[in-house]
């Protein structure tokens, strides 16, 4: 875990964002369409207010524009730069082909077992985020 944090924290820095920042890009490249920033502060577990400073920063560096929802005036839709998203794409290309080449030796059964701990690992922190931000810590 704390490898991965150093690793994120030296990915945001090499292109001037915050590791924040980072992981909300990835979010919102998952999302099928535009979300709100209330939709940001849900996925990322921010207040609504930090949420706004977020897209703030992510827009003041090209990442993403603020556009009015067509069907609802009043929506504002955070919307990803095709362009900027792609750049960022192609330097993670650059990063992921090391990562993927980990898995290269090891056979089905062996990768089965990483995959069923990793998707373990990601319910049952998703169960234990849920908890804290619930405060229920019983």
């Amino acid at each position: 875990m704390a490898s991965y944090a150093l690793f994120n924290q030296a990915v945001a820095d090499h292109i001037g964002l915050h590791p924040t920042d980072l992981q909300c890009l990835n979010l919102l490249t998952l999302e099928k369409a535009p979300v709100t920033t209330g939709r940001i502060a849900e996925l990322t577990g921010l207040t609504t207010g930090s949420a706004t400073r977020l897209v703030d920063r992510l827009e003041k560096a090209g990442y993403v524009v603020r556009e009015r929802d067509t069907a609802d005036r009043r929506r504002v839709l955070v919307v990803p730069v095709p362009e900027k998203v792609a750049e960022f794409g192609r330097m993670w290309d650059r990063l992921g082909a090391g990562w993927t080449a980990l898995f290269d030796d090891l056979d089905d059964p062996e990768l089965a077992l990483i995959i069923g701990h990793m998707k373990r690992t990601v319910e049952f922190s998703a169960g234990q985020v849920e908890r804290l931000r619930s405060g229920d810590l019983s």
